[in-house]
């Protein structure tokens, strides 16, 4: 009897008058780690240029990281900073610069909520309006970060077809 019950139950839940509408889910673009890997590429390219040693932190939408890239000679704590610059962005959905210059200008309170890392180097990774991920770039001054982080983001572009 139980197992009648069950599939019943299964049977209402997922027929057209218990089951998901069209409007209960939603399509998003995800990054790929292809995707990530061309966006970590231009941004060692930048770092390169410069001779900046810094680390590169690649997470998606969630702040899960995808591909991490520490440059030789680059202190090992940028790897920690530079993922947590990259999941602030993505769960924050604005720069780190931004969370930066809200705790400078007072809210000191922003400091106790989780995956807060205000620290300049950190940016969403944008496709097609959407936010797909993030890129933390740490290892140089803050600024320096900012600008390796930003070359990293701006390629992340639709690719031709």
């Amino acid at each position: 009897m139980r197992w009648v019950t069950v599939a019943v139950l299964a049977a209402l839940v997922f027929s057209g008058s218990g089951g998901f509408a069209a409007e209960s889910v939603t399509q998003k673009y995800a990054l790929t780690l292809e995707g990530a890997k061309r966006v970590a590429a231009a941004a060692e390219t930048e770092a390169f240029k410069n001779k900046w040693n810094v680390v590169i932190a690649i997470v998606d939408d969630g702040g899960n990281l995808l591909y991490l890239q520490r440059l030789d000679g680059t202190q090992a704590s940028s790897s920690e900073t530079a993922t947590r610059k990259a999941r602030t962005a993505a769960l924050f959905k604005r720069p780190t610069k931004v969370l930066e210059d809200a705790v400078a200008a007072g809210r000191v309170s922003l400091l106790s909520l989780p995956n807060m890392t205000p620290i300049e180097g950190g940016l969403p990774l944008v496709y097609k309006g959407e936010i797909i991920g993030a890129i933390g770039v740490s290892g140089a001054t803050p600024q320096q970060d900012a600008q390796v982080a930003k070359v990293g983001a701006d390629t992340l572009l639709p690719l031709p077809q």
